[in-house]
């Protein structure tokens, strides 16, 4: 479904309840069918417009408030809408009713009456309350920044499981307004007869549908994380090390995972293009396996249901033996975007682990050297890298071999010449230091993984010291 009217819509997968032109809740396949079908033709007569509001508070710099709007100006993008304008308000503390205060709010609907606004977005979360009260004000949809996010997750979403934790956040997120949609029906009114409006009644009924329909998912997804438990075990009975890709969102990614892994991952200049894990596998130049994944994209002011709904893919972050955090270097705001997935890693409690950093984009800042020496002043170790041209790859291949070295027994090895496919193992799943070829035997100077001992115990001639 084309621009942001996805968030007009519920999404019930096996039966989606939605606004229908009377104001009245359907569940008629067929009506559902038409009527969406009818949103889709008007919406797409034109691109949505948008209007961005974001608010000062004590705590926050300017310059971050101006960085986050910008921000949400990109994500309505996303999203599908055009954006025609933003307003700022500074306040101390935001208002209980409209969060901006009314006479800003007032001041702001004039204008977005005037240039035909459609849709009205505040830069933080709005309380179900005041989405209320400002769309009286304004007259038209109100969003804010958690319902622009999950609506981009719903359009990305392709996967069952990805859907199913889409789902199940807009569902969480949807519980306490409900109250907004039945504006138009009765509500109890006291004294004899009069109890038990039509309202109500049917507000209590989609709020235990809803809540059903959340612990149906929260299930679903439990058989899903008990999956991706089986994965890992799998994985660890081969032995594999697992690398999470991380990062901000739009920092590349995807592209870096296609670069390393041949994989072809969709690449998009768009924030949240992809959302999907995507796990393949990479051979270092250890002759390691590593089960690399990428993972959703972080951003600052990451809904924190959002966080919840993806834990069955996010604990693929928790359980990585490294992290490969990606940087865009190219970006001024650079810098917050680190400190804000650092700070998302710490929710998630994977921070600490081992971390190698990528600041990508190298070929971006050919005329710009100054900032690449800055970055690699404060992260020695990390890597510069173009995923788009390969330069770097080398030297991140070589840390990421040295950062998930495991413990392997350094041996001396000799195998008769004739023994050609002992040899070829040897070279498949361990690293060669040293081979001699001269003389009856092969010898060879390797480090094994200690599971493989056994295999290639026949032709040991002695263990060496570790190095």
């Amino acid at each position: 479904m084309g621009g942001i009217c996805r968030s007009l819509v519920l999404c019930y997968r096996a039966r989606t309840w939605y606004v229908s032109p009377d104001n009245r809740w359907k569940a008629s396949e067929c009506g559902r069918r038409a009527e969406l079908k009818a949103l889709v033709e008007n919406r797409n007569h034109r691109t949505e417009r948008v209007f961005l509001i974001g608010v000062e508070l004590k705590s926050r710099r300017g310059a971050e408030v101006d960085d986050s709007l910008k921000e949400l100006a990109e994500l309505a993008a996303t999203a599908g809408g055009s954006v025609v304008g933003d307003g700022l308000q500074k306040v101390a503390a935001p208002c209980a009713a409209t969060y901006i205060g009314k006479g800003k709010a007032e001041e702001f609907a004039r204008y977005c009456q005037q240039a035909e606004v459609d849709t009205v977005i505040f830069d933080d979360e709005l309380t179900p309350a005041q989405s209320r009260n400002l769309e009286r004000v304004f007259g038209c949809k109100i969003l804010d920044r958690t319902a622009l996010i999950l609506d981009i997750f719903a359009a990305r979403a392709r996967t069952r499981e990805g859907k199913l934790q889409i789902e199940l956040a807009q569902l969480r997120h949807l519980l306490p307004r409900l109250t907004r949609f039945w504006g138009h029906l009765s509500r109890q009114k006291g004294g004899i007869g009069m109890r038990g409006g039509e309202g109500e009644t049917q507000l209590e009924t989609d709020r235990r549908r809803v809540q059903d329909r959340i612990a149906r998912l929260a299930r679903e997804l439990e058989v899903v994380r008990r999956q991706r438990s089986l994965q890992r075990n799998q994985r660890q009975r081969n032995h594999w090390a697992l690398a999470s890709i991380v990062g901000y969102t739009n920092a590349g990614k995807s592209t870096l995972l296609n670069a390393l892994t041949g994989a072809t991952v969709l690449t998009e200049d768009k924030l949240f293009a992809t959302l999907d894990p995507t796990t393949r596998r990479l051979r270092l130049p250890t002759n390691q396996n590593v089960l690399v994944t990428d993972t959703v994209g972080f951003i600052r002011k990451l809904p924190h249901g959002l966080v919840a709904a993806f834990k069955a893919t996010l604990e693929e972050v928790v359980q990585a033996d490294l992290l490969l955090h990606v940087v865009d270097a190219s970006h001024p705001d650079a810098e917050a975007q680190i400190q804000a997935v650092n700070a998302v890693l710490r929710e998630i409690g994977a921070d600490g682990k081992p971390t190698v950093m990528a600041l990508n984009k190298l070929d971006q800042l050919a005329e710009r050297p100054e900032v690449l020496a800055g970055f690699q002043e404060r992260y020695p170790h990390a890597a510069a890298i173009s995923a788009v041209t390969g330069e770097g790859i080398p030297a991140l291949l070589a840390e990421l071999s040295s950062q998930l070295r495991p413990l392997r027994e350094f041996m001396e090895l000799s195998v008769p010449h004739e023994q050609a496919g002992v040899i070829a193992r040897l070279h498949e799943v361990g690293q060669v230091v040293e081979r001699d070829y001269n003389g009856q035997t092969a010898r060879f100077k390797a480090r094994i993984p200690p599971h493989l001992h056994d295999e290639f115990a026949p032709f040991l001639v002695r263990e060496l010291q570790t190095a």
